[in-house]
Order: structure tokens, then sequence, then C-alpha cells
């Protein structure tokens, strides 16, 4: 079998890393969990014998097939041979009763934002996700004021995140470029889509403070939503917060404030 790199598949190798991911999502009996990109099934393994419910999805047709196969007959674990970014997440929830579940999974690294965003904005998001991300995107996700990023703050309005450990790059096959981290996501809200037009605005103020990364707030604001500058600026000390502050200085409540006074 030979990893499909268009897929960025980087197979965990390591049994001590593997335990470590596994005591971290401290898996009951009656636990449901969703796994994304089983790979070789070394982490589904574990997933069967500590929780009460595993459904993992696998995109790679021949990866599926190979896993399906392995654990056929276990009526712990389901196997579905698809897209994650395109199937109807709240429909397979529903179906399979997992309203009440966890995320544990070493996800490709090229796809981890939209994975985040899909499980913390769905209808139904899990409790809590432990992910396997690339070291600095890990790093980015928990940042606090002053290293804040758009991925930061899309994160943390939803979630809590937490560097958990990290990881070297050889525990994975085939050795990626890059280390990797441990990640603990706990979201924040129940039910994402009960407030969409407030989530609408806020992340149309967020994009527009990150639009020039060397510009000041004031001057992101002013241009991307086309206000009058002065205007701008007298909204701003309503916060306060200073014209000249870039928008990484920013937590996720002064986003929200900000959101709320434009």
């Amino acid at each position: 079998m030979r990893p499909k790199k268009l897929l960025g598949q980087n197979f965990l190798k390591d049994k001590t890393v593997l335990q470590k991911i596994i005591e971290a999502a401290d898996l009951k009996p009656n636990d449901s969990v969703i796994e994304i990109g089983p790979g070789t099934g070394i982490l589904t393994e574990e997933l069967i014998k500590h929780a009460g419910k595993v459904i993992a999805i696998e995109k790679d047709d021949n990866l599926a097939e190979k896993i399906d196969s392995r654990f056929r007959g276990n009526d712990k674990v389901k196997i579905i041979n698809k897209d994650i970014l395109k199937i109807n997440l709240p429909e397979l929830i529903e179906q399979n009763n997992f309203e009440n579940y966890k995320v544990v999974a070493n996800i490709p690294y090229y796809i981890t934002s939209p994975i985040i965003r899909l499980f913390l904005e769905t209808r139904y998001p899990p409790r809590v996700m432990f992910l396997t991300l690339q070291k600095e995107v890990a790093e980015r996700i928990c940042g606090r004021p002053g290293q804040m990023s758009v991925l930061a703050v899309s994160v943390q309005y939803y979630a809590q995140p937490e560097l958990l450990f990290y990881i070297n790059k050889k525990a994975f096959w085939p050795i990626p470029e890059v280390d990797s981290a441990a990640v603990r996501i706990e979201a924040r809200r129940k039910k994402p889509e009960a407030n969409q037009e407030e989530t609408k605005k806020f992340f149309r103020v967020v994009k527009a403070g990150f639009s020039a990364k060397r510009k000041t707030l004031l001057n992101n604001l002013s241009g991307s939503l086309c206000l009058d500058r002065k205007m701008t600026e007298k909204k701003l000390k309503k916060i306060p917060l200073s014209g000249t502050q870039r928008a990484q200085e920013l937590s996720v409540e002064d986003w929200k404030e900000l959101a709320r006074i434009f």
C-alpha cells in the first residue's frame, strides 16, 4: 500500500503516541465517536476497544475497503467510504443516534480548517474534538491576543481549544515535513445554526478586520466595510479600542463587541 500524497496521507505508527491520544480522549464505554481518515485503522482499533460506537469516514476507496474488511462483523464500528466535506453530517448523526458524540482523528493537514468548521458549525456539534494537526496550525488555533488569526477567531468563536502535546514527525509514515500536535477542542455552543444572522455579521466584521495584515484595525474596517473613517474611529472608542491596533491583538470578545457596534 502506497500512501497518496494528493490526499495528505501520513499514517500514525507510533504506539506510544497512539496511547497518549486515547488517554487524552478519555473515552467511556457509552461514548459515540466519529473518526475522519482512519487510514490503516491503527487508531480505529483502539477507539473500538474503549468507546461504545465508532463511525470511521474514509475517502480513499482502497483504504475504506481494507479497513471495512478488517473490522467486518464488529457491530461497534461502521466504515463509510465518503469525502467528509461532502457528506450530509446532520443526517449521518441523526440516522445513527450520534447527537452526543466525540471526534477523535488524525486529520489530513490540507483540509484542517474546513473539517473543524464543518463540525463546529453543524446542527449537531461534537461535545469535544481530539485532533492531530500540523504543529503550526495547532499553535495558530490556540493563539491568544497578540497572535490571533482568522482561523483562531473562527475556532474560538465556537469552542475552547487547548494544545495538549507535540508529536515528532517520525511518529508517522511516510514522515511528513513538519511535526504535529494534539489538540483538544471543546464546543461552546449546542446549536450554532440558531444564531445564523448574528454569526454572519460576526464573521463579516472579522474578515474586514483581517483584510490587510499590515494595516491598522481602523484602516481595515473603514476600507473593507465602506465606512466613513471618522465614524469608524468614533465607534472603536466606544469599546474602547484604539484605531492603531491590529486585528491580531483582539480577543474573540473584542470581535463580538465590534460586530455589535458595526
